[in-house]
């Protein structure tokens, strides 16, 4: 068998299963184990789990029905109702599809594995083979059961809402999870999932049974995850996916692709404030939150997109230290709290660090799984991917891998052409130290840029240091007995630039060597008012960098339009939502204009044009530059010390 393959599962052979996995859902019986009834001993939250312990006082083995519980639950909850309710109905229907899933699963591994040959042959095995047929036992159960989670999670999980906090507090976990048997395996998992189901407690509304059935699954995965390492005959399991046919739902392995997606990660709260220098990168920030929050639910569109302000992809890049993760959490933390403030959903979708799979497809499939919530407009989504440079790796580099070169193709894909769903509620932030390692086809998907270079002045380098040392004056005020700077007051210079102006001005010439030389040559024979100048700009441009091309100049074209929307929207729209936020979207729209109008009155277009080409070009011939200087400085310091060690070496000598 090849390694790393992809098998169908057939709708035709799960449907021969589903009589087996109704029959689970009718009745199954468990016998609670010493421990699992001993629980509550030292429980946390006593009525539950006592209330899980005494299911049967005695220990001895009790029926359950899943399907009966949820009846009796229509009844208390929706006593009018004729015909079961929405939610219970789709929740009754997943979890008999799961099982289904699992069964299937269980058969392939019995015949992958060689187990239903050890079954066939169990009277004549000897004691190696009953411990082999046993630890086989034990892998096919732990493995469907995961299937089952795994299914009911991707069939329940968009259903089910967002904050699954205050269930989470409610559930007391799982007191005993059965590898011994698939048939104990679902046994057991039922039973307890049967209990807390009928806990008064636990379900108030026919919505909770959705959230709960989340809550409780995503638990046995956990507990799965927890003993996987102590399975033995996993190779079948590791070394293929199976995916279900006309559906995106697949199996690859252990692999839960559920952690993090459509529900909101968590992130540390951090003030722009707090973060030293990168006056660029703040202001950026800003503007990204405020042009999100502009997105109107009704008519799923965002007037800033009409503008041309708004950035579906950006990139943030600096040297190592200089506070990407700090900056991805303060965007974070600023979107939340507006959209708290206005009651609008927020996901935070930072790209998952296990996103490249060693099988092949498999990245491809991770990738699609995680950029598919971004298409959802329903609510607001930052998907920040930090060190970009490791899934968006240049894809002719030597030894980068297959998954990689899968990642790269998804992410074209569904940031420009037809799978391309932009409603403006959704930005990706690629964050990197190494933007010259990026592919450059994702570098050309970049609407929007900016440096994230950390202290560049001695207030920044003194705000930075007061941070810290405040900290301790906190605690103790007359431990710090130095001398605070004349005439500074301490973070004056940490707070946001008015506009992009305010950071730009200084910028005449292009920094870097040979994009300031062709400005220079250009500008002999153009005025840089004219239109030609630009052109004949490009043109020389493409000849020391042969890859710039038309979508630079799209690129530059979105630049100078960010800059014709760079501005403030009114505190007193924050304070007053229904002033703004909460108007229609015609009504957004023209107030956005008015804005914008009001804001062009001081600005220059041949001005803004200039500034942001040379910001660009710089940009461009950096990236193109660096990997070729750090690979000369590497070089260079390697002989410094080849001939200091020769030096020292003929002094000893």
């Amino acid at each position: 068998m090849e390694h790393n393959s992809t098998f169908p599962i057939k709708q035709s052979e799960l449907d021969m299963l589903r009589d087996e996995a109704t029959s689970y859902i009718k009745s199954i019986q468990w016998e609670q184990g010493e421990r699992a009834r001993n629980k509550d001993k030292d429980a946390q939250d006593e009525s539950i789990l006592l209330y899980l312990s005494r299911a049967k006082g005695n220990g001895g083995t009790e029926l359950t029905s899943v399907s009966k519980t949820i009846l009796e639950l229509k009844k208390r909850l929706l006593p009018e109702s004729v015909a079961l309710p929405v939610h219970l109905n789709s929740t009754l229907y997943a979890v008999q599809e799961g099982i289904g899933m699992g069964l299937w699963i269980r058969d392939s591994y019995y015949d992958a594995s060689g187990l239903s040959s050890l079954i066939e042959n169990k009277s004549a095995l000897d004691s190696n083979g009953k411990r082999e047929y046993e630890s086989k036992m034990l892998t096919a159960t732990a493995f469907m059961l995961f299937s089952i989670a795994y299914k009911i999670l991707h069939d329940l999980k968009p259903k089910a809402s967002d904050d699954l906090s205050v269930m989470k507090q409610k559930f007391a976990g799982i007191p005993e999870v059965s590898f011994l048997t698939p048939l104990k395996g679902i046994s057991c998992s039922l039973f307890y999932y049967d209990k807390y189901l009928g806990h008064p407690e636990i379900i108030k509304t026919d919505k909770d049974v959705v959230d709960f059935t989340v809550v409780y699954f995503e638990a046995l995965i956990s507990e799965i995850q927890l003993r996987k390492s102590t399975l033995e005959y996993t190779e079948t399991i590791v070394d293929r996916a199976y995916k279900l046919e006309n559906s995106d739902f697949a199996i690859d392995g252990w692999s839960n692709t559920f952690e993090g997606t459509a529900k909101s990660v968590e992130f540390n709260k951090i003030q722009f404030e707090q973060i030293v220098g990168n006056r660029d990168a703040k202001h950026f920030a800003r503007r990204l939150t405020e042009r999100m929050l502009s997105y109107d639910f009704e008519a799923k569109k965002n007037p800033f997109q009409e503008l041309g302000g708004f950035m579906p992809v950006f990139m943030g890049y600096g040297i190592p230290g200089t506070g990407k993760s700090m900056l991805i959490a303060a965007i974070a933390t600023r979107l939340k709290a507006h959209c708290d403030n206005l009651d609008i959903p927020f996901l935070f979708h930072p790209m998952p660090d296990t996103l490249i799979s060693t099988f092949q497809g498999g990245s491809a499939e991770k990738m699609v799984e995680w950029m598919k919530p971004l298409q959802d407009p329903t609510k607001l989504i930052f998907a920040p991917i930090d060190d970009a440079e490791n899934n968006l790796q240049e894809r002719t580099a030597q030894g980068v891998s297959a998954g990689v070169k899968e990642v790269i193709g998804v992410f074209l894909r569904y940031t420009e052409g037809a799978y391309a769903v932009n409603y403006g509620n959704s930005s990706i932030g690629l964050f990197t130290n190494l933007p010259e390692m990026l592919d450059k086809a994702v570098i050309s998907r970049v609407q929007g840029r900016f440096k994230i270079d950390g202290a560049r002045t001695e207030h920044d380098f003194l705000d930075q240091d007061y941070i810290w040392w405040r900290k301790l004056q906190d605690t103790m005020p007359d431990f710090i007995n130095m001398n605070d700077p004349e005439g500074y007051k301490y973070l004056a210079d940490q707070g946001l630039a008015k506009s992009m102006g305010e950071i730009l001005n200084a910028v005449e010439k292009p920094t870097e060597e040979r994009v300031y030389d062709t400005f220079d040559k250009v500008e002999k024979l153009h005025q840089s008012e004219d239109h030609m100048f630009y052109a004949t700009l490009y043109k020389e441009i493409q000849k020391i960098f042969p890859f710039f091309s038309s979508r630079d100049v799209r690129n530059i074209q979105s630049a100078i339009s960010l800059r014709l929307t760079d501005f403030d929207l009114e505190k007193d729209w924050f304070e007053n939502p229904d002033k703004y936020f909460k108007k229609d979207y015609a009504t957004k729209f023209n107030m956005l204009q008015e804005l914008m109008k009001a804001n062009m009155k001081g600005l220059n277009f041949s001005d803004i044009r200039r500034q942001e080409v040379i910001r660009y070009l710089d940009n461009v011939a950096t990236i193109a530059d660096t990997d070729f200087k750090r690979k000369v400085d590497a070089r260079v310091n390697q002989l410094n010390i080849e001939t200091e060690a020769r030096e020292q070496f003929g002094k000893r000598d």
